[in-house]
This record gives C-alpha cells, sequence and structure tokens, in this order.
C-alpha cells in the first residue's frame, strides 16, 4: 500500500508571559487557519499532523512539530500579531536546523502584508498571501510532483534581490471549501482549561449573561466588505465577503456539539453580521435543531441598527451572549476619516438595542490615531462612558491605538514619523493594548490618566473584578456617574492594594484546604 504524504502544521503561541505555563491557556482559541487549510489536503488523500502550540510548552511543541517532519512532504505556519509571529519563526528555525531541505511555508494575514520580511529569513520557500485554502491545497501537490511554485497562484517567492508575487488567487465562496476536520483535534485540553477556571472563579455568577462552561472557536467567513482605514481586511481580502450558509453553519456546530459536548461558540469572523439573511437562517437553524449553545461575534453598529427587531429578537433567543462591537472613536470628523459607516450615536444605539435583550457588548474606541486632536480622543471617552452608564450590560473599552502593517493608517503614521518595529522578534513584541504604548508621545498624558481611570471605574462599577456589587463598586458608579474622577486616582490605588492582599489571601486558603492533614 503506497505510503500517503505527510502535511505538517504547527499553530503558534498567542503568549509568553501569561499566569500558568503556556499549555494551560485558559482561552477558547483553536488552530482554525490551519484546519481550514488542512480540509482539502487530507481529502485528497495527504496525511496531515496538526500541532497546536498554544496547548504545550513551547519546547515540547517544538520538539512534537520536529519529529513529526522526519520524511514529511513539507512543513507550513501561520501567525498574527503579537506573540506568535515570534513562535512561529523560533518553531521553523528548529524545524529547518533538523531538516534543512523540507520545503518551508507561512501564511495568514501578517505574512500576506509583510512577505519580504518573512522571506528574509531564508526559512520558506514561499509566502501564502490573501485566502489560503485553495492556494495551499494547489502548493502540496506542486510540491509533491516537483512543478516549479511560480505555477501557483497567490504566492510570494524569494528571488535574487527581492521577492516576487505569482498570478493574483481570486477569493472563492463556501461551495468550494469544506468543512473543518475537526478529528484532527483532541477537544480535552480545551476543555479541561476552562471548566477549571470556572470552577475556582465562578465566573459570571449573578454578573452579566451566563457564560458558557466550555467554548471553541469557530471561523464562517473570509473578509470584510467595509473599508475602515486602520484594519489590514481591505487589503488582505479585497473587500471581499464570502459566508458559509447559515443553515450549513448550524448543521456543523450541531454534529460537533453532539461529539464534544461544547456550550458555547466564539466566532472569529472579522465581520459576522454582514448578511441578516444568513444570521437569521443560522439563529433559525439552532433553534428548530433544538441547539442549546452560547454564542460570540464581532458586529457592526450599523448592522444591528440596520436589522429588523424581530432578527434581533431571534439572535437572542438562539444564544447570542455576547458581542463586540468596534466603536472605534465618538467623534464625527474621526469616524469618517476611518472610512466607516457608522453614525453619531449609532454605537450607543446598537448597544442600548442589544442590551434590552439581555445581550453583553463589548465596545471598543481607539485614540491616538493618526492626526486625531485632543478634542476626538476625549469624545472618544465621553461617548465610551455614556454606554457604560446606558447600558449595565455593556463594556465600553478605550485603547491606545496601534499602526497595523497592511493598512492605510499605517502608512499615515509612518508619515507623521511613527518608527515601525525593525523585525519580526520586534514585531512579536506588539499586541498588548493593556499595557504597551506602541506610539509614545502620541496621546497626551492628561487624557491617558483619564483613560485609565475609565477603564478602572467602568469595569469595578460592574461587579467585574470582584464578582459582586459592594462598597467598592458602588463607589465606582458614583465616580463614573460625576465623570470628573477628582481624587480618583488615590483611591484606585488603595483599591489595588486592598485586592491585592485579598487576592492573596484566598490563594493561601486555597493552599491550605489543600494540604494533607497530619495524622
Amino acid at each position: 500500500m503506497k505510503r500517503r504524504k505527510r502535511i505538517v502544521l504547527y499553530h503558534p503561541q498567542s503568549w509568553r508571559d501569561r499566569e500558568g505555563p503556556p499549555y494551560c491557556r485558559l482561552t477558547h482559541e483553536m488552530p482554525l487557519a490551519l484546519l481550514a487549510i488542512g480540509a482539502w489536503p487530507l481529502a485528497d488523500g495527504y496525511e496531515v499532523v496538526l500541532v497546536d502550540g498554544s496547548r504545550h510548552e513551547a519546547g515540547e511543541a517544538h520538539r512534537r512539530v520536529v519529529e513529526a517532519c522526519e520524511g514529511a512532504l513539507l512543513y507550513a505556519t501561520t501567525g498574527i500579531l503579537g506573540w506568535q509571529v515570534a513562535d512561529s519563526l523560533r518553531c521553523t528555525r528548529a524545524v529547518k536546523a533538523r531538516h534543512p531541505d523540507l520545503p518551508a511555508f507561512i501564511g495568514g494575514w501578517f505574512a500576506s502584508v509583510t512577505p519580504e520580511m518573512q522571506l528574509a529569513t531564508g526559512l520558506y520557500h514561499a509566502v501564502a498571501v490573501g485566502q489560503g485554502e485553495m492556494t495551499f491545497r494547489d502548493l502540496a501537490a506542486a510540491v509533491e510532483s516537483g512543478a516549479p511554485l511560480d505555477s501557483v497562484p497567490g504566492l510570494v517567492l524569494p528571488r535574487e534581490g527581492g521577492a516576487v508575487r505569482t498570478a493574483p488567487r481570486a477569493v472563492v465562496g463556501w461551495d468550494q471549501l469544506l468543512d473543518p476536520p475537526w478529528h484532527l483535534l483532541d477537544p480535552g485540553p480545551y476543555r479541561e482549561p476552562q471548566e477549571r477556571e470556572e470552577n475556582r472563579r465562578g465566573v459570571g455568577v449573578g454578573f452579566g449573561p451566563e457564560r458558557p462552561r466550555f467554548e471553541i472557536s469557530y471561523y464562517s467567513s473570509f473578509g470584510c466588505p467595509v473599508q475602515c482605514t486602520f484594519c489590514c481586511s481591505p487589503g488582505f481580502s479585497g473587500l471581499r465577503w464570502k459566508a458559509m450558509p447559515g443553515e450549513r453553519m448550524a448543521e456543523d456546530l450541531a454534529q460537533l456539539q453532539a461529539r464534544w459536548g461544547f456550550d458555547g461558540v466564539h466566532f472569529s469572523d472579522a465581520n459576522f453580521g454582514v448578511s441578516e439573511a444568513r444570521v437569521r437562517a443560522f439563529a433559525e437553524a439552532l433553534i428548530a435543531r433544538n441547539v442549546s449553545i452560547r454564542w460570540f461575534a464581532f458586529l457592526q453598529a450599523d448592522s444591528v441598527l440596520r436589522w429588523k427587531e424581530s432578527t434581533l429578537d431571534l439572535l437572542a433567543q438562539a444564544g447570542l451572549y455576547t458581542c463586540l462591537i468596534g466603536g472605534e472613536t465618538g467623534d464625527e470628523g474621526t469616524m469618517a476619516g476611518l472610512r466607516k459607516p457608522t453614525g453619531a450615536g449609532e454605537n450607543l444605539a446598537a448597544a442600548s438595542a442589544l442590551d434590552r435583550r439581555g445581550v453583553e457588548c463589548v465596545v471598543s474606541y481607539m485614540i491616538g490615531l493618526p492626526g486625531e486632536g485632543e478634542e476626538s480622543m476625549r469624545a472618544s471617552l465621553a461617548e465610551a462612558r455614556a454606554i457604560a452608564l446606558a447600558c449595565p450590560r455593556s463594556r465600553p473599552e478605550v485603547w491606545p491605538y496601534r499602526p497595523i502593517p497592511g493598512t492605510v493608517d499605517y502608512e499615515r503614521s509612518l508619515a507623521l514619523g511613527w518608527i515601525p518595529p525593525a523585525g519580526l522578534e520586534e514585531w512579536a513584541q506588539a499586541g498588548d493594548y493593556w499595557n504597551d504604548l506602541a506610539w509614545p508621545g502620541r496621546i497626551p498624558d492628561g487624557i491617558l490618566r483619564t483613560r485609565a481611570l475609565f477603564m478602572h471605574y467602568s469595569t469595578l462599577a460592574q461587579g467585574g473584578v470582584r464578582n459582586r456589587i459592594g462598597v467598592w463598586e458602588r463607589r465606582a458608579q458614583r465616580h463614573l456617574r460625576e465623570g470628573t474622577y477628582a481624587g480618583a486616582r488615590l483611591e484606585a490605588r488603595l483599591f489595588h492594594v486592598v485586592d491585592g492582599l485579598r487576592r492573596g489571601l484566598r490563594v493561601r486558603r486555597g493552599a491550605l484546604a489543600g494540604a494533607p492533614r497530619a495524622s
């Protein structure tokens, strides 16, 4: 019997410095991109080995990949902005050190917008750009047959003195794409850490909608038709949007839930709600199949307000419990410059419409955009505060802007003097919106202080820190109502000291409770 050619795929780790070992990530994140590109080669008769780095300590993950590459046809990896950039690079170096002649490839949005940087490492035979499923299928066939890679559309190839692009690859719809090969994954390493953490913290009890106990991630569309200047999708997808039909999505999730037993789904689509007909069909199919799941999706304010009231009711009935809306800015002029179709007051109106239906809404804002003035930044903080006061279930968040390669605003930032990371290792440090200012000096200190206090008090006011409403939470609610934060900096610091002592005491009590008793 002919031995099947092996393809090895590596999903790099997203985090380097997080509480607990890397293989105990409390995330729903699954290697969706690699499942997607592995589907057609599997159907074509190849053996596909997928290693998810987030489920192992880094050294162990790389060891498994290197071992699987023995006698393999090819190796491929991916990575988005952040630590994945470094981890995929380090794993590929380990692979090439042991198997120097093995063809190696990389794809995904970050590689698609920085292909020359990837090829400059000397590690990769090609970079796949844009939608990758059909490109990877043709790539595997070309490597096996020895055909020149120039014949495969959708690649960037290394050449003397630079790089060349092959013919562009057309974006295809789900009529040409297969369902994810879920059998490549063991659900246990994704379920167990989530359930342990929920049991430890009592997440969501009495605060906001009921949380899933075991959540998976899912991908049901490619691209986005909106021209946002801060986003890489317009260049990555060419403003194309292709989506899995709602009924097919519901059927795939129903079958997978019967095998895995999850109760939550985190949709990773860039824009889940482009088509009202699709989301209605999905919700109706879940209800008809009696599939009980809680689910999260990325939505746009204009979509929520464009849909019929009955559609919103249906989504809530079908399990939509939380979503993320890109609020972006509270200033009309800045919004127009971002080329996003969100009108004045629509972020608040959309959050209110969802809040009335029991749906939690995270509304994200950016401050420090290229060319943005102080008045615009204050308008974003004011709108975020208005949502926090009007919508008890909503969580408005305000983050410093980060220039993203492959975007209009990235080029604007460069023109204004922003200095980007010099190489892949430096880009790997990017992505921490919580603590990292990607553009030092861009946001005035006073606005940074107001932002920090808003983020602290808005989270505390909802009971999101201690999972209860007490004295600290009521004081936080008062600070939000007043909106001045006068004298609040010292109080915020005092809370962090007291809460740190409380958490330390809880840990010590837990350790004592688990200690063996003397006989």
